[in-house]
């Protein structure tokens, strides 16, 4: 066990998403035996569904749990009412502790689906939560347990300097918003590259502002290959980063039936992982793929490594249209530090432009830097001065490039974190794994990428952003980006 002092209550909820009439259980450690529970809807307003309480005993975070987990027991089990589908804050709190919070994503009713279903990206959450100083996907673990608490700043920030990673103001090269965060406000070093507040949270708040209707699920509902069949569309929003084959299986197949899909995300589907444990544990082995146990296996194809690496053979373009190993970061560190943070348009006459007035050369999003911290893009090619998708990267050859931003991937001069000298870049590993060879010819093929808003059709429709930070947009700034946005959801999801 680690030995720590007894600080405030913690604790998470399991499992992570439940249907009304269904339950789940909150694992609590706290030195207050009482403890004080509160559970609240979060859209466009904070709605108190309950308030409770539990009595819980002082549990230490086992050595391996950030693999294993904690295996807190139950303190108490919650029945879920007849509560609306969405995404519910659980505040946790014992007399003389401070708060902290725990989160349960509240699925449809059966038979009560609505026409469109926001996954959470609960995967990307659980592979940067560093909880109680512990390690993540990105610090040495190979894997990383669902049954943990979330380090602070995952599920709650306050305003201020470091809700999100990209730039939004006069570029500073040196700028490294993760450790400022955490100097200021006591939180996690990762949590502004994942996790509720930074972007579900704010599109939430302005889909129900507008109107919209939606259901909620997380990716490992998306294991499930029925969960789309009631919907229209499907939206990915924000940080997408890891996938599982399961949740591929699903989602392409709900496209090539005809299901809608909106990914207003960026390094989306970047990492293929695995679920194992009855869904509690997710596998991860990334720059370390030839210790995962498939290596070298008939089961080859489930290897944690890219899902663009060609063991894997299944680039994640196939089904998004974009790639990261083609686009990269941009107004983070040296990469783009100085662009517009806005997408040039190309093609003023496309559907996702209706209504916004703008012409060829004009620039979209640039007001709320849009183009910002992960982007993703195509092999693509101009004719005519205006940009094609090649198709050779995997990316569907009728995907129509409507604008696009520079971006580039960390190399080892650029990166704003120190990589092991036993470690490759992830230019160099891209360059590896995408296109055989690390050198420097290689690299320079994926140096100069792309963020690119697009769309093709493969049975259904799929748009994407090719930008974690689009819905940064839907703050009042950018009207033309909420126009964008209004287009999708209304030809897609109706």
């Amino acid at each position: 066990m680690i030995n720590v002092e007894p600080g405030p209550v913690a604790g998470y909820a399991w499992p992570q998403s439940a249907r009304p009439g269904e339950s789940f259980a909150l694992h609590l450690s706290s030195a207050v035996p009482q403890v004080d529970i509160e559970i609240a809807r979060i859209g466009l307003r904070r709605e108190v569904c309950l308030r409770t309480t539990a009595t819980a005993g002082y549990h230490d975070y086992p050595v391996r749990f950030t693999a294993e987990g904690c295996d807190w027991p139950e303190a108490t089990r919650i029945e879920v009412g007849a509560w609306p589908s969405g995404f519910y804050e659980i505040v946790l709190s014992a007399m003389g502790t401070a708060p902290s919070r725990a989160f349960v994503v509240v699925r449809p009713a059966r038979g009560a689906e609505k026409a469109m279903l926001l996954e959470l990206t609960t995967n990307t959450w659980n592979a940067y939560n560093d909880v109680h100083n512990a390690l993540n996907l990105y610090t040495g673990s190979h894997a990383c347990s669902f049954q943990r608490p979330m380090a602070p700043g995952f599920l709650y920030k306050p305003s201020g300097l470091g809700r999100r990673v990209a730039s939004d103001v006069t570029p500073d090269p040196l700028r490294v918003v993760h450790t400022g965060y955490k100097s200021v406000h006591g939180l996690s070093d990762w949590c502004g590259s994942a996790g509720w507040p930074n972007w579900e949270q704010v599109f939430v708040a302005w889909a129900e502002r507008q109107g919209y209707e939606l259901d909620y699920a997380i990716n490992a509902d998306l294991e499930n290959p029925d969960l789309l069949t009631p919907y229209r569309l499907m939206l990915s929003v924000g940080h997408d980063e890891y996938w599982s084959a399961p949740m591929r299986d699903t989602v392409e197949s709900f496209i090539s039936s005809g299901g809608n899909v909106a990914f207003l995300s960026g390094n989306t589907a970047f990492w293929q992982v695995r679920v194992e444990d009855g869904g509690r544990t997710m596998v991860g082995y990334k720059y370390g793929f030839e210790s995962d146990p498939v290596y070298g296996t008939a089961r080859q194809r489930e290897i944690t490594s890219l899902w663009s690496d060609a063991l894997t053979g299944r680039p994640e373009n196939t089904m998004t249209g974009l790639s990261f190993t083609r686009g990269g970061y941009s107004r983070i560190g040296t990469r783009v530090p100085s662009g517009s943070g806005a997408y040039t348009i190309h093609r003023k006459e496309h559907w996702l432009l209706n209504g916004t007035g703008l012409e060829y050369g004009d620039l979209l999003g640039g007001a709320s830097t849009i183009v910002g911290y992960e982007c993703d893009g195509c092999e693509l090619e101009y004719r005519d001065g205006l940009p094609y998708a090649t198709g050779r990267d995997g990316t569907p050859t009728d995907l129509e490039i409507v604008a696009t931003a520079p971006a580039s991937p960390f190399d080892r001069a650029s990166v704003t974190r120190p990589i092991p000298d036993d470690q490759p870049s992830e230019l160099e590993f891209a360059a590896w794994r995408v296109l055989g060879s690390m050198d420097i010819a290689a690299q320079d093929r994926l140096r100069h990428g792309h963020s690119v808003l697009g769309a093709y059709t493969g049975g259904g429709t799929v748009v994407n952003s090719g930008s974690t930070d689009w819905v940064l947009g839907l703050t009042g700034k950018d009207p033309q980006v909420e126009q964008v946005t209004h287009n999708i959801l209304r030809r897609l999801g109706k």
